[in-house]
This record gives C-alpha cells, structure tokens and sequence, in this order.
C-alpha cells in the first residue's frame, strides 16, 4: 500500500479509502444492497491486512448503521492512532425541525451522536454531506471551527458542490480564523468529469486533498452496459446519475474493456488507475461489498497508463448534466 499526506496537511492517508456506504441495516437503507453488520466486518478486515488506514461513512447512510458497523469493526480490528476514520454530517436523521442540514444545532447534535456510533472520541475528517441553502455559510464553518477546537474532529472536509462555493467557504474561514476544510469529496470518475472544469483546479491551487467517490460509477466502468447486478437494478441514485447518458458512456466503457484485455485485468483496475493517474487526485473512494473488489482495487495501484491509453480513454468524453451537487 502506498500513502501520501492529505493535501495540505501533515496527515498520512492510505491511496485507497475504504467507503462505507455499503454497509448497514437494509431497513434503514436507502439502498437495499447493503451488507449486514456480518457480512460487513470481514471487508474491513481485510482493508486493513491490505494496508488501507482511510475509511470513510457519513451519519446518513443506512440512518446511521453504516457507522455503529464500521466503529465495532475498527474498535475490534485497527489500532486507532494509525487510521484515519471520516464521517460525513447534513443528511436527514429525524423528522420534524433540525433533522438535518448544517446549523450550529445540527452539527453539534450529529457529531456526538456520530461519535458515540463510531465508539471514538473523535474522527480525523468531518465533512459536509453538501451545501446546506438554508444555513448561513459563516453559522456553518464557525460550528465546524467549535468541534475541531473541542477535540472532537482534528481536520474538516466537504463534499459535491460547485467550486464558488467551496471558495466561499474557503474565504470565510480564512478571513475569520476559523478552520479551514483540508478535503473535497467529489463525483469523479471515466464518465463524469465536469469537475476538470473549476473544482479540480480549485482544489490543485489551494492545496486541497481530493477524494473522489463513485470512481467506477457505481459499476458501470466494469462490465458491459447490457449485463446487471442487483445494485444497479435496484440503486435508484445511480440510475439517476448515469442512465440518461448510457449510449455515450459506452464508448468510454468499451475502451476500458479494450485497455483492461491488453493488460490481461480486470476492467476495475484500468478504471481505478486512470483515476490514480490525475491530479490532485488523493484517494479514491472504493466500495466494496466483496473481498475481491479490495484485492483487485488495491491491484491497480500496481498499474501505469501510457499517455497514449489516458487519451484512448478520454477521448469519447462529452459533456455531462451536473449531478451530485444538490
């Protein structure tokens, strides 16, 4: 396993990160692929034998569950001065007033809460799920300010949002003293790069870590566009994401297959090693619901493309609706 510090910081992070989106209680899932606390525990186990020390959940994934199943894993497996454990805060976790978004209320409600489903006193990275409309961006970074100095969190993040946003909130916590977020968590992948527009390059000139979610697309980078598994039958999300543009995907697709053949792989790794080949990449975020998405993850760290292949790759691209930010 290969490491490198995240952006800016003196913070040591694992090429891979370990998402968590897929574990849970399926009943309290929006997603009905998700793994029981069973199932899910030997992918973490594994993670960690691979070398993989970034693991990343958010308050609302699964109501919750995704965290109290990573924090019993962790308690059990990791030794927690050596892995960086990030969660997510803004998603809806009650009905009624103050059930979600970024106000001072909410967050300092939701990271103790986090914390006690984590089994931790802190988490390494706090991240905002998205931008909360409804919340003044200066109520929002003052509170994420309040939690790093109580110990609680030691860096802050954000996740898909439109790069004036994510200046704004830059420019606030500068211009305040406040902490400043040290991480973007964006949809980037083979078919979805409107983030080379302004984020990336954001990202590159301030020194931002990147760690992109959804880097194979919820599987579509790899295997055919006919063939299908139950995610991509039944996540609702992706489909919302990628269906509209299947036809122009498939190129895309196709070169992956074709590249993925020359280099006797499969097609996840050549996905995951364009993406690890771009700057400022960091971390990509892998979910795996099985040991074998780990091993060949983790196999495509072994994996260069020539310019020639970063080309082939690229160049049926054209360009994408934005999703992800709202």
């Amino acid at each position: 396993m290969e490491y490198v510090k995240l952006g800016n910081t003196g913070l040591d992070v694992s090429r891979l990160c370990l998402g968590c989106m897929g574990f849970g209680v399926a009943e309290r899932s929006v997603h009905q692929w998700v793994l029981d606390e069973e199932r899910s525990r030997p992918i973490v186990k594994k993670a960690l034998e691979l070398g993989i020390n970034f693991f990343d959940t958010a308050n609302v994934y699964a109501n919750g569950t995704s965290e109290e199943i990573l924090g019993g894993a962790l308690k059990e497996y990791a030794n927690r001065d050596e892995i960086v454990l990030a969660t997510k805060v803004n998603g809806r976790m009650h009905e009624g007033p103050n059930g979600a978004g970024l106000s001072r209320k909410a967050i300092m409600s939701e990271i103790d809460k986090s914390l006690k489903r984590l089994r931790t006193d802190y988490v390494d990275l706090y991240q905002i799920h998205r931008w909360d409309y409804n919340t003044p961006i200066e109520e929002t970074m003052e509170a994420l300010h309040d939690v790093v100095k109580a110990g609680k969190a030691r860096y802050i993040g954000a996740s898909a949002m439109y790069a004036w946003q994510f200046l704004k909130a830059l420019h606030v916590a500068e211009k305040n003293g406040w902490t400043r977020f040290v991480s973007m968590q964006n949809h980037y992948n083979l078919i979805y790069r409107e983030e080379e527009r302004e984020m990336l390059p954001l990202c590159k000139a301030e020194k931002i870590g990147v760690i992109p979610y959804s880097p194979l697309a919820g599987g579509r980078l790899t295997r055919d566009t006919q063939e299908t598994t139950h995610r991509s039958e039944t996540d609702q999300i992706a489909k919302q994401k990628y269906d509209a543009t299947t036809d122009t995907d498939r190129l895309i697709i196709d070169q992956v297959a074709a590249i993925a053949e020359k280099h006797a792989v499969p097609r996840v790794q050549i996905a995951l090693a364009w993406l690890l080949q771009k700057e400022p990449v960091t971390a990509p975020i892998i979910g795996a619901t099985k040991i074998s998405h780990l091993e060949d993850a983790v196999a495509a760290l072994s994996i260069t493309l020539t310019p020639e292949e970063m080309a082939s790759l690229e160049g049926p691209y054209v360009p994408h609706r934005i999703v992800g930010h709202q």
